[in-house]
Formats: C-alpha cells, sequence, structure tokens
C-alpha cells in the first residue's frame, strides 16, 4: 500500500453543517448554535490556536536557533535574453531598466541571470552578474560592469 492509493473510510468526512435561520434547514430558532456563549454569536469562536487560556504551545517551546532571514538580500532578477530589446552600444543601467518596464522595483539591487542569448553589443550595469551570465556577454562582445 501506498500513500497516493489511501482512500478515506466511508461515512469518515461529513459535509459542514449551515448555520442559519430561512434557510430551508431544518434547525431554526438558535440554528443548531445552542443557547447563548462565544460560538453563538456573530463571529463569535476562538482562534485556531487557541488552547483555552492555557499557555500556548508555541509560547511554552524554547526559540532556539538563528534565523538569517532579517539580513537577507533579494535582488531583482533579469535574464540576458531581455536585453536584446535594446540598441547596439548602449549602456544598460537599472535606472533604465526601470525606465523601460523591465523592473518593477530594485529591491536590493539587480541581478543578471544567463537565460536566453544575447545579441546586441551592450555596456551592461547591474548590481550581480550569474557566471553563465559573464560568459554570454563576453561571448557576444558586450561588456559588464559591477555597481
Amino acid at each position: 500500500m501506498k500513500l497516493n492509493e489511501l482512500e478515506k473510510n466511508i461515512g469518515a468526512t461529513h459535509r459542514a453543517k449551515r448555520k442559519g435561520t430561512g434557510r430551508g434547514t431544518g434547525n431554526g430558532k438558535t440554528s443548531g448554535k445552542g443557547q447563548k456563549g462565544q460560538n453563538s454569536r456573530s463571529g463569535g469562536g476562538v482562534r485556531v490556536n487557541f488552547e483555552g487560556g492555557q499557555l500556548p504551545l508555541y509560547r511554552r517551546l524554547p526559540k532556539r536557533g538563528f534565523s538569517n532571514a532579517k539580513f537577507k538580500v533579494t535582488y531583482a532578477v533579469i535574464n540576458v535574453s531581455d536585453l536584446n530589446r535594446f540598441e547596439d552600444n548602449t549602456l544598460v543601467t537599472p535606472a533604465l531598466l526601470k525606465e523601460v518596464g523591465l523592473l518593477k522595483n530594485q529591491l536590493n539591487g539587480v541581478k543578471v541571470l544567463g537565460n536566453g542569448k544575447l545579441e546586441k553589443k551592450l555596456t551592461i550595469q547591474a548590481n550581480k552578474f550569474s557566471r553563465q551570465a559573464i560568459e554570454k556577454i563576453n561571448e557576444a562582445g558586450s561588456k559588464y560592469e559591477v555597481i
């Protein structure tokens, strides 16, 4: 037996009871919500991880380790093939890329990736270049400059 061959037991899942009067549900008056209390009110109920006032699990467990997420550098990426729209001998800068509409925002800089083929002779300025991008830029006779 494999995980993708598992089937639910018959009767294991039920359709959710649709609450509310006037829907022909047969649950008039309180709509099957009982009398009073938090769960009978509109918008009532508790959040998903609520444990009845007990100190929640996410607060009981020790916080360990270090996350580098705060210091992550995110680059706006562009492929070498996208640069073919410029004329020969153009200086391609991040500002020009944004002006043309190839970049929405520059994030922490621009990185040129090596997808596609460069067919123009350009001077490309960016914060980072992939190894493949550098090879393809040199093959096309273009220049690259790290800002």
